[in-house]
């Protein structure tokens, strides 16, 4: 009786279970398709043609089929590499984010009188728009009523006071203005890349230390650990999860690099600051670019080194979830 139930059943009736997690993905991925998936491939497309973006009366795309001829102009291209060597430089520097966080993190897990109070003071950066954050920065450095110019006036300014009686200060030393020397720019955008991104590594270090095993801890105390023995031989363990993505997303923030160089230098002074999003936007949709193709070659590069780096990211996740 059963079996002829079930053989008289829908095949939607007998899969059901299977499907049910695809039809709860499937607006996700049908979004996905349409504002990733796709146009990654027309980028990647319009990397092999010469084209300004325009249309002719019969509404046909004016582009010219070039081949690999953007990817080699790249080659002897000096703005590319700078963007390049920048963004190699915002990596590097940028993974400071995770030991700050776990820092922080390692501060601020305790009870104590207040505690929620300086987590969320501590929290706060992460909230604030990178817009903001640049802003912020921007003034900051403003070597005429910024923080950074104040303090250099209070250190080797003073006031001199001259026969008529008028008050003039005068300096050993100009105040430095960050953002406008090629040699500094870069590192102070990171600098203040780094605000929000330690806050946001210190949010993924205290989710973690919430799962830390009390009984690891206190057996570990009982065998005498302390301080560093504890901390690298019982708790960081522990906290893999949390480090590993605290990389990946340090990472990735890292690569896609924009909105903070687009606020507080536009890529200069001279291209300096310019990295590979910033210098793809410069080329192709920015006020005075109209370069897709070549644009789009910039951005196909970019997105190939991602690639390898997500590809070996879900590569190692699949290896977690296997071992499990």
């Amino acid at each position: 009786m059963n079996a002829a139930n079930g053989s008289q059943r829908s095949w939607f009736q007998r899969n059901r279970i299977t499907l049910a997690p695809w039809l709860f993905v499937a607006p996700a991925l049908l979004f996905f398709s349409v504002y990733v998936i796709i146009p990654i491939f027309q980028s990647i497309t319009i990397s092999f043609y010469e084209w300004n973006g325009l249309y002719n009366a019969q509404g046909e795309s004016t582009a010219t089929w070039v081949g690999l001829q953007n990817y080699e102009k790249l080659l002897d291209d000096e703005r590319f590499f700078v963007s390049l060597k920048n963004n190699v430089i915002w990596l590097v520097f940028y993974m400071l984010a995770v030991p700050a966080g776990l820092a922080i993190a390692l501060f601020l897990n305790q009870t104590v009188t207040g505690i929620r109070i300086y987590k969320s003071l501590f929290f706060f950066p992460f909230v604030i728009s990178q817009v903001v954050v640049g802003l912020i920065f921007g003034w900051f450095y403003n070597p005429d009523f910024g923080v950074i110019g104040s303090v250099w006036k209070a250190a080797f300014c003073e006031e001199v006071i001259n026969i008529v009686g008028n008050v003039s200060t005068r300096c050993t030393h100009s105040p430095p203005d960050i953002l406008a020397d090629e040699t500094w720019a870069t590192y102070g955008i990171i600098f203040a890349g780094l605000w929000p991104q330690i806050a946001y590594c210190m949010i993924l270090y205290l989710t973690g230390l919430n799962n830390v095993s009390p009984d690891q801890i206190e057996a570990a105390r009982l065998d005498g650990a302390r301080g560093w023995r504890m901390l690298r031989h019982v708790i960081l363990p522990q906290l893999a999860p949390a480090t590993f993505l605290a990389i990946v997303v340090t990472v990735i923030g890292a690569l896609r690099s924009f909105d903070m160089i687009a606020i507080m230098t536009r890529g200069g002074p001279y291209g300096s600051t310019n990295v590979l999003a910033y210098y793809m936007y410069e080329t192709a949709i920015s006020e005075y670019g109209d370069r897709y193709g070549y644009g789009s070659a910039i951005a196909t590069v970019l997105f190939l080194i991602m690639l390898v780096y997500i590809s070996y990211f879900l590569w190692r996740m699949y290896q977690d979830e296997r071992g499990r």
